[in-house]
């Protein structure tokens, strides 16, 4: 039985156009992963995708997962509680189109449906606009938690392509 997908495009294209989550979360940081930990991303891909469907990566062996988080065009930030994992998110930069992509974003289960998704991804923008692109930009589909694509939008971003995919 084939399954229909809809896949939102998303992007921003100032730091003036963000709507900032202004909430803040005591306990809660979020830090630049250095160095890479190919186990970091490797378990947030599988713990946070496992109810959305990411599957792409759960083939990969532990040689290509460390040489996607050594790329230097990749970064990787951690959500933290204290010293408890809490989320993620993964940018890369696209030089040759001047542009940010935000690959993967997400919480672990637990930390779900708490606004953290917003401050999440104000940071992800924010972090991505320090290299200066001309836009960043996401996917997400309806396989997504279900405040993902609202997310996105509160925030300020625009859909420019939609597309229904078919698995």
């Amino acid at each position: 039985m084939s399954k229909s997908v809809e896949r939102n495009y998303l992007e921003i294209s100032s730091l003036n156009q963000l709507n900032a989550s202004e909430k803040k979360f005591q306990d809660f940081f979020i830090e630049l992963l250095e160095p890479d930990n190919f186990q970091l991303n490797k378990f947030f891909y599988k713990n946070i995708g496992k109810k959305h469907h990411w599957v792409d990566r759960l083939v990969w062996s532990d040689q290509q997962w460390i040489k996607y988080v050594s790329d230097k065009k990749v970064k990787t930030y951690i959500l933290k509680k204290n010293n408890d994992l809490a989320g993620f998110f993964e940018t890369i930069t696209h030089n040759d189109k001047n542009e940010v992509e935000i690959a993967y974003l997400g919480l672990l289960e637990e930390y779900q449906n708490k606004n953290l998704g917003s401050f999440l991804l104000t940071t992800a923008i924010k972090k991505s606009f320090l290299e200066e692109p001309r836009r960043v930009w996401v996917h997400t589909c309806t396989l997504d938690h279900k405040n993902a694509l609202k997310n996105y939008i509160a925030r300020g971003m625009k859909i420019f392509k939609t597309e229904t995919i078919k698995f």
